[in-house]
């Protein structure tokens, strides 16, 4: 049976007015998201891979409903977040959460990290944000007596691993890795990219997967989309684009990544 639709993605555009070069005229537009359109199933991971100023990080912030697109439409379980309620949106946005490039900027250093991870449950209004966030703790390798620890007494990539589970703690269906493993060394990287493995395989999160990095899109993506200034060049299944990539933008990006056609 096929997985339900978690994301939908609809002709979604972005517009950026950049400052006035002169006093008589307005600043130029630039179009940072152009037209894009996809869609996640649950226990999917889509990549979308493309170098800075592609619009692959301004495209994750209209899907978690950071900032409003100047054209088409996010659907999460068939709801628009950017049609909620403020209300509505905190309670939806438990079904889809991020994680971030730097996972020490998104803890608080002055907070245990216990409190970071529960702070999505307090939003919510949940109880028993103690029990939850041990078991979040366990589920990305780490213990629960770390909650009573400080980002500062973790290394990096256990600082990402608690980046997830702060993530994890709302129980989603729908994980954004926004270059989640750019900051990391080669061999961390690998672990945390076997934990999101493991996560969505125990969980069956549906994921979107966002990298400059080709070859690492490539380890644990089903599907791609390659991006450059805003516009989706090409798409469809990793092994298809892999094996026959129809633009020359993506024949560069797999030559830099040291992936072979």
């Amino acid at each position: 049976m096929t997985a339900p639709v978690l994301l939908e993605v609809r002709g979604l555009t972005r517009r950026y007015r950049l400052p006035r070069r002169s006093l008589l005229r307005p600043g130029p537009v630039l179009t940072a998201v152009d037209n894009a359109s996809f869609t996640i199933r649950a226990g999917e991971t889509l990549g979308i891979v493309g170098e800075s100023g592609s619009g692959k990080s301004t495209l994750a912030r209209m899907v978690m409903a950071f900032e409003k697109p100047d054209a088409g439409q996010v659907l999460f379980q068939g709801q628009d977040p950017h049609a909620l309620s403020h209300s509505a949106l905190r309670q939806l946005r438990q079904g889809f959460q991020m994680v971030f490039q730097d996972p020490y900027g998104s803890l608080d250093p002055r907070r245990r990290v216990g409190w970071s991870i529960a702070e999505p449950l307090r939003a919510m209004g949940e109880a028993g944000t103690q029990a939850r966030t041990a078991q979040a703790l366990t589920q990305v390798g780490l213990s629960g007596q770390d909650a009573e620890k400080y980002p500062h007494e973790f290394s990096g990539g256990q600082r990402q691993r608690i980046a997830i589970a702060r993530a994890i703690v709302t129980r989603p269906a729908l994980l954004v890795a926004d270059e989640a493993v750019s900051a990391l060394d080669v061999s961390v990287q690998a672990q945390i990219l076997n934990l999101l493995m493991d996560l969505q395989e125990d969980l069956g999160l549906g994921i979107l997967f966002i990298s400059h990095d080709l070859a690492v899109v490539a380890q644990v993506c089903d599907h791609l989309m390659v991006m450059q200034h805003g516009k989706t060049l090409e798409s469809g299944a990793v092994t298809e684009i892999l094996r026959g990539p129809s633009h020359d933008y993506t024949r560069s990006l797999l030559t830099a990544a040291g992936v072979t056609p």
